[in-house]
Parts: C-alpha cells; structure tokens; sequence
C-alpha cells in the first residue's frame, strides 16, 4: 500500500514537472531574435538611423498579433513599428545627439503563448549591440586602370588636406579637393601590374580598391638640349593616346636642379601633345628623366654652358 502511494505521488510530481517543462519551452524557445543593424553605418546630416530587428515565431503557442518588440536606448523603452520590408521585420528611427559617433541598445520582445486554452505573457531579450558612426568612408575610385600620370577621382567623405593614397607600400601624389572629393595621379610604376590603393589618414588606413596601370608610350623632341645660361628652348613631349579627364602628369626629374628651369609638364585632357620651355640655369651636365615609359625610363641628355 505504502509502495503504492509512493508511486503515485512520483508520477503526479513527475507529470508536474513535465507539464513546467512545456510552459518553460514555449515561452523561452517560442521566438527568436535577429538584429538587422550593421556595427557600423555612415553618417548623414540628418544624423538618424535605422535600427532593425527580425523577430521570428519558432512555436505555433505564441498568440498572433501579440509580438511586441521593443528597444531600450538611452535608458529609454520605445516600441518599435512594423517594416515595410517584410513580416516579423520592426524598425526605429534613433536621432543620435550632437558630438557622439556610438550608440548602445538591446531589444526586449513581449508576447503571448497559448496553454491550456488560456494566454500566458512571456518576455525575451538580446544582448546589448553596439553600433559605430562612420563620418568617413570611400565609395569609389572613378577608374580602376589608366596610364602613368593620369589623374583619377576618389569619391567619399570625411577627407583632410592630410591625406595620401598609397600604391602597395608606396605614397602617390594626392591631391585633396573638398571633404568628399581627393585626386591622385597615377605613379611611374611598372606597368600592367595591379595595385592594391590604401588611403592612408592619422585616423589609420582605409582599403580603397585595385588599380591596374596600363602601359603606355612617349617622345620627346628633341632629345637632347644644349643651352646657355638664360637662354630658353622648346621641348615637346607626346603620348600615344589622348589624355584622359584631368590630364596626364609627367612626372620629370632631373639630376641638375640648379641648371635646369622648367614648369610642371601636364597634358591637358583630350590633348597628346604638350611644348614647355625650358631655361638654363647655372652651368652644368646632367639628364631629365620620365620613369614608366619605353623600356622603363625615357632619358633626356642636358647640357647648359656659361654665357
């Protein structure tokens, strides 16, 4: 008898305990929580985000149109309205305050489960998300190939006159524009190889894309120039194509900086050739040089003389 008593009570605990264990289960696995928002969202001048969470029915006890969703930020609880994007898809418009580039929110789900032909409120929450505004990023470089000393637009936000974009390991000449605008000219490197370009800023380094520079032609007439102190002679320099927008740079050097006076050769757009003149300075023998072209170098022999 005792035994049987004992029995008894075993399975009516047991059944309680299972019966807990259904109730438990529908309200912690009933639904699930996604959270749609990016770690890190670019700026804008109106300065408000999105925020998105896809809330997902994993149980047929939850009761329809109970789903509640909220988010907590700021301290602040604030229900979140249904998306235009889809079912079970909420969303909330944050204005983010002056001078703060973070924020920090979680959401908290309320909704109802169905047992025993009676509701049951139940709750579940995620973890806290953190979220970075980005006022600086690139969008595009405005060609992925071109010659030597062409010059190309990258387009995004956030720059400073202290920017420079890098070719692999190397500084190219960077030319800053506006906040949303930089240049670069394309460097003598070697020729159809690509490049990975970095854009290189005392906030760190930002990947910008591949640029690949095409092999490309030039002359010179003439190909030698000897001058005397002052006096000034013609050199034309030509490529093969017309130069693209925003012209070609020919990036000239020389050995004798002292001797030789000259401008800086740029060929205008949808132009191939381009005169300088070019004046002697102080007596000397030495070389123009134009890096990337020919057979890797074009070489131009100088010779300036005294008066």
């Amino acid at each position: 008898m005792q035994n049987s008593r004992l029995n008894l009570a075993r399975k009516i605990f047991f059944f309680i305990g299972a019966l807990l264990g259904l109730v438990l289960l529908a309200g912690c696995e009933a639904v699930t929580l996604t959270n749609l928002t990016p770690p890190s969202i670019q700026d804008n001048p109106s300065r408000i985000y999105t925020i998105t969470l896809r809330v997902t029915t994993k149980s047929k006890s939850v009761v329809p149109g109970s789903v509640v969703p909220h988010i907590i930020i700021d301290g602040q609880n604030q229900v979140m309205a249904k998306s235009p994007l889809g079912e079970g898809i909420y969303e909330y418009e944050y204005h983010l305050p002056p001078g703060r580039t973070t924020l920090a929110y979680y959401f908290l789900v309320n909704y109802e489960v169905s047992f025993n032909e009676r509701n049951e409120p139940r709750e579940t929450y995620s973890e806290i998300n953190n979220v970075e505004v980005v006022s600086r990023y690139v969008l595009s470089l405005e060609a992925n190939r071109g010659p030597i000393g062409a010059r190309v637009s990258l387009l995004g936000r956030g720059f400073t006159p202290q920017d420079v974009l890098y070719f692999d390991s190397m500084p190219v000449r960077t030319v800053y524009e506006s906040s949303t605008s930089l240049s670069f000219f394309v460097p003598a490197l070697g020729a159809s190889h690509n490049y990975q370009v970095t854009l290189a800023s005392v906030n760190g380094n930002t990947p910008v894309g591949t640029f690949r520079i095409d092999p490309s032609s030039l002359s010179v007439f003439p190909t030698s120039l000897n001058l005397r102190t002052g006096d000034v002679q013609i050199l034309t320099f030509t490529v093969a194509n017309p130069a693209p927008l925003g012209g070609i740079l020919l990036d000239v050097t020389t050995d004798i900086p002292e001797s030789v006076i000259m401008d800086e050769v740029i060929i205008p757009a949808g132009q191939t050739t381009l005169a300088i003149n070019v004046q002697g300075g102080r007596p000397g023998s030495g070389n123009l040089y134009l890096k990337g072209f020919e057979a890797g170098e074009v070489t131009i022999p100088v010779t300036v003389t005294a008066r």
